[in-house]
């Protein structure tokens, strides 16, 4: 049954919603857990913050084929923003007095036996304040997925809609796995080789262990982009008829929609 323009449009803008909540939410954790612990999953040594970011790559592509290259790159730019956001508040965070330590409660300071270099190189003895800790650990992650998703989200929407015309329309399983798999691979190898080439070139990390990070990280990306395949062709399928879009079609921010195989 076809839905009055009203009651239409504000369906459309709330199903947007939740795929942009749900890439932003997945693009935050990965700057604020970031890599404050590894963990082995299988083969794979990964950043907990790598967890979730897969979905942004899913959410995108259901943005592209749903509401257009416009509306996808603009939810790329909001998160772009967010970046920017996350890290002045890291660095003003950091740039403030702090109270003295002894002035602290005990859960914010952590006791150390022996001297650590923390992933920005810098030497720590006795405690550290847990704030100093995530700093450390995520200001310069955070940098890095910048220049990474600068490059592998504007890649994918691009891509998306490359393989969308060589295709003309057809298999969306090849516009979905292609563009993901190809930006994924940008992505990874980015924000290793940013996040730990100081590392790297100080003689801390070995070469191989860098290229296992690089492969532990794509090889899990790689892996979530082909069994999101079957996710991807549900979303369409039910979102086209609850958004009441025939194939073809892309949603306008009026509620109207237009016909695009860009």
């Amino acid at each position: 049954m076809s839905l009055e323009l009203p009651r239409l449009q504000e369906r459309r803008e709330r199903v947007f919603l939740v795929l942009a909540g749900t890439f932003l939410c997945a693009m935050t954790l990965l700057n604020v857990i970031g890599i404050t612990r590894f963990v082995q999953l299988g083969p794979m040594a990964l950043a907990v913050g790598v967890l979730p970011y897969p979905l942004t790559f899913l959410c995108t592509d259901l943005i592209c084929e749903l509401y257009g290259k416009a509306r996808a790159n603009f939810l790329v730019s909001v998160g772009l923003g967010l970046n920017f956001m996350i890290l002045g508040v890291l660095l003003l965070g950091n740039s403030l007095p702090s109270v003295p330590t002894e002035s602290m409660p005990p859960w914010q300071i952590l006791q150390l036996a022996a001297p650590v270099a923390l992933p920005n190189g810098e030497m720590v003895e006795q405690s550290v304040g847990l704030y100093q800790l995530i700093y450390a650990t995520t200001s310069g992650a955070v940098f890095a997925s910048m220049l990474a998703y600068i490059a592998a989200q504007y890649c994918d929407v691009q891509l998306f809609h490359f393989w969308k015309r060589v295709t003309r329309g057809k298999y969306l399983w090849v516009r979905n796995n292609f563009s993901t798999l190809m930006s994924q691979m940008v992505d990874s190898i980015m924000v290793i080789t940013v996040t730990f080439g100081a590392a790297f070139m100080r003689d801390e990390m070995s070469f191989r262990t860098l290229l296992i990070l690089v492969g532990s990280n794509y090889l899990f990306k790689a892996t979530v982009a082909l069994l999101d395949t079957g996710p991807f062709y549900l979303g369409v399928h039910y979102l086209r008829r609850y958004l009441q879009l025939a194939p073809g079609e892309t949603a306008t921010p009026l509620g109207g929609s237009s016909s695009t195989n860009a």
